[in-house]
């Protein structure tokens, strides 16, 4: 074989595991967030079904599922530390097609749960044991899938190639609100709060074999097998826990407002402003699509004018947005047609920091601690600003009165995340 003939092959072949990695990566991730997606979307239902015994307040309801939500997000860390580890020492691979795994189990059992009515107080105990497994996967899926989808990335492409992982977010969100939307929509009120709710986590079955059958034809990513080679045995020491701590400050304001305009948001038009449940999934689905439209844009930018540009954009204008678009919401002259674009709008300034943040989250870390250095940053991060944040806001406006918390809340943590973004490098990604 000529060495041109050979170079081509060598550059299909690359081409060929590339996109496999990329597909392999993301499903899962995919995965994850429709799944959290719709258990935020049917958090009334499922407060009722599972946390409201008889003569129980609905808000005090509400406010346990939060805190069922907070929990799983609190053990990702846990999940990140041990898949991580698991992931650094024998492969990406084997630790991705063992965490999809999992999260497919135990979401599909949730489809499957007795209620409260059925089994009384064991009932959030079991919802409450699911969520926990599904935190454990969770916390092991982020940081393996970016560390394959960029270590196979070509180079120059690292911040387009993790932009993936965010727009599967997206996907997922969207598919879970589509899928909510649709269900809301063929059956009545009591069919859907009385068995239509468990359809959506069934449906995770499928999918999640789907994605296992991919992982199962994943390769092994080239960055870890030189590693394996070397034999080097690094833990991670105070410089990759500084880091750790780095990179969850950038990412928090990402974590916070995300969750916040894109998942908190149905509960919270419903319970605040009075909206009607298929309002508030509208909403959701156009926050969604604005969220979705700038991430692999963001990602293919941050390449090419560096990480820390594209990212302080999305932050400061979270900062500066975020309580003249609620006040749009809350506005009942505002035309229907100016909020749409106002939660679009929301949406796509999340996406400007979701883009390139899986890119710089892995650039942080050597191979040998990758998965675990920028997992359990970013499981950090969503454990405290995501998991918390319906939580604090429900209980927040609980307490205060104030409709205003969660413009606040987003505000707040972009500012600060504007700061740990200002420590980053301007390198170009590469």
């Amino acid at each position: 074989m000529s060495a041109p003939a050979h170079d081509s092959d060598l550059r299909a072949a690359r081409s060929e595991h590339s996109r496999r990695a990329l597909f392999a990566g993301s499903v899962g991730n995919f995965i994850e967030w429709y799944e959290f997606g719709v258990y935020g979307y049917f958090a009334t239902i499922i407060a009722a079904r599972f946390f409201t015994p008889e003569g129980g307040s609905e808000v005090e309801a509400l406010v346990k599922t939060y805190a069922s939500f907070a929990l799983a997000f609190f053990f990702r860390p846990v999940g990140a530390a041990l898949f991580g580890r698991l992931g650094d020492r024998i492969g990406r691979r084997p630790v991705l097609i063992l965490v999809i795994a999992l999260m497919t189990a135990a979401t599909t059992l949730i489809g499957v749960l007795p209620t409260y009515a059925t089994v009384g107080a064991l009932a959030p105990w079991l919802l409450t044991f699911l969520r926990v497994l599904q935190g454990l996967s969770a916390g092991g899926e982020f940081g393996g899938a970016v560390s394959v989808m960029t270590e196979f990335a070509p180079p120059g492409r690292r911040g387009l190639y993790g932009s993936w992982q965010s727009f599967t977010v997206a996907l997922g969100l969207l598919a879970g609100a589509g899928v909510a939307a649709l269900l809301a929509t063929v059956l009545s009120a009591g069919e859907l709060e009385g068995w239509g709710w468990r359809l959506p986590f069934l449906l995770t079955l499928p999918l999640g074999l789907g994605a296992l059958w991919l992982r199962l034809r994943l390769d092994e990513t080239p960055s870890f097998e030189r590693e394996r080679q070397r034999r080097l045995e690094r833990p991670p020491g105070p410089d990759v826990a500084r880091a750790i701590a780095l990179g969850a400050g950038r990412i928090m304001g990402w974590a916070a407002a995300g969750y916040t305009f894109l998942v908190v948001l149905p509960s919270y038009l419903q319970s605040s402003l009075n909206a009607t449940f298929q309002q508030a999934l509208l909403a959701t689905v156009l926050a969604n699509l604005g969220f979705a439209a700038t991430i692999v844009p963001a990602g293919w930018l941050s390449d090419r004018i560096g990480r820390r540009p594209v990212m302080l954009t999305g932050a400061v204008l979270v900062t500066l947005l975020a309580i003249p678009l609620l006040n749009l919401l809350q506005n009942t002259g505002t035309s229907n047609a100016v909020k749409g674009v106002a939660v679009f709008v929301a949406g796509a300034v999340v996406g400007l920091m979701a883009g390139p943040g899986p890119a710089m989250l892995s650039e942080m870390f050597p191979t040998s601690v990758r998965y675990t250095g920028l997992g359990l940053a970013y499981a950090l991060s969503n454990a405290v600003f995501s998991g918390c944040a319906g939580l604090i806001i429900t209980e927040t406006i609980k307490r205060t009165g104030s409709v205003d918390i969660p413009a606040y809340y987003a505000a707040a943590t972009c500012a600060v995340s504007v700061l740990a973004l200002a420590t980053l490098r301007t390198e170009k990604g590469s």
